[in-house]
């Protein structure tokens, strides 16, 4: 008795024998390039988008004695561990989110985000 295997998607092994490589690739590809592209879920419950939180960017840090810190006054300069031109670090509620750099935005400083790898909404609402 000749019995057809079936794999999980539904293609028996024997068709998957006779298709070439390249024809999986571009099956593939097709399938790929006809998803919608991926987005960042940001749909949160109507009383989790009123909770305040605070936006900070941190320029940097400096680990110094408390010597050399009774020593700081005015035109001090104390150097931090960044690098000058590096991105900052984005900070949600004192949680690193992201990275972003300074601009300004009328008359008043802001931020310009260059990436979130650590917001994680869907965490939130799931």
């Amino acid at each position: 008795m000749n019995m057809m295997n079936v794999n999980a998607n539904g293609t028996s092994d024997a068709l998957l024998d006779d298709m070439t490589e390249e024809m999986i690739i571009e099956q593939v590809s097709n399938d790929l390039a006809d998803a919608p592209p991926a987005r960042p879920r940001r749909d949160l419950p109507q009383m989790m988008r009123k909770i305040p939180v605070t936006l900070t960017l941190e320029v940097g840090s400096a680990r110094i004695s408390l010597q050399d810190l009774m020593n700081i006054g005015p035109d001090s300069v104390v150097e931090l561990d960044v690098l000058a031109g590096e991105p900052l670090v984005i900070k949600v509620n004192g949680t690193a989110i992201g990275r972003a750099e300074v601009v300004v935005a009328g008359e008043n400083y802001g931020l310009k985000v260059i990436d979130l790898d650590g917001l994680n909404l869907d965490m939130m609402t799931s």
